[in-house]
């Protein structure tokens, strides 16, 4: 990490159908190899069964699961002396985002359902 300047950070543009940012984040982290069209079927795939079963707004339920996820704390390493210690620190609030997200992607790569639309969506 550079100790010059601060990293910038890149404009991420909201998806084109829910206009979200956080929808956006979701397929640009689920996206292997540049492959941004599937990513999308897949994204699409799952709110569309959101939608289905809760018949409620895919992306208030998305946000609402997320915030499920969020961590408000994690452990760091701290030495004092000769002594290393983990010291409980808040986490900031786009730390806590792509926490979630990639927590959310993870566990559903992990399970056993059909699709991967279907995995999200569980």
């Amino acid at each position: 990490m550079s100790r010059r300047h601060a990293a910038t950070k890149r404009e991420i543009h909201p998806d084109p159908r829910y206009g979200d940012l956080v929808v956006s984040k979701l397929m640009n982290n689920l996206m292997i190899s540049g492959k941004k069209s599937a990513a999308e079927k897949i994204v699409y795939g799952a709110m569309e069964v959101i939608q289905k079963r809760t018949s409620q707004d895919p992306v208030k339920f998305f946000h609402e699961a997320l915030n499920n996820i969020k961590p408000s704390v994690e452990v760091r390493s701290r030495r004092v002396g000769g002594a290393t210690y983990q010291v409980p620190t808040p986490v900031r609030p786009e730390r806590m985002m792509a926490l979630a997200l990639r927590w959310l992607i993870d566990a559903s790569r992990s399970r056993r359902d059909k699709t991967m639309q279907e995995r999200i969506a569980n």
